[in-house]
């Protein structure tokens, strides 16, 4: 696992109508995973093995395997393919 420099992973939130109470999601990080700088990974969610995380982008839902995501909120900009020798 790869994570650049200013990545947060956010494990907590509060909760929207009792803003006292605060709500916990584990972050999962699959094998071979890059984080790109000042990503935000936000609570509850799993990125899958061997994905990328642009720069500067919002994850908020789940990163399946072998995927390329970017921007805010993060969206698949690709799939990595596997390549054959």
């Amino acid at each position: 696992m790869r994570i650049a420099l200013n990545v947060s992973l956010i494990t907590n939130n509060h909760n929207m109508y009792e803003r006292d109470i605060l709500t916990i999601g584990d972050i999962h990080i699959g094998k071979n995973v890059w984080i790109g700088a000042g990503a935000v990974i936000l609570p509850g969610v799993n990125i899958g093995e061997n994905a990328v995380v642009g720069a500067g982008s919002i994850v908020a839902k789940d990163i399946d395997p072998n995927t390329v995501v970017a921007g805010n909120p993060a969206e698949v900009i690709k799939v990595i393919g596997c390549r054959k020798i």
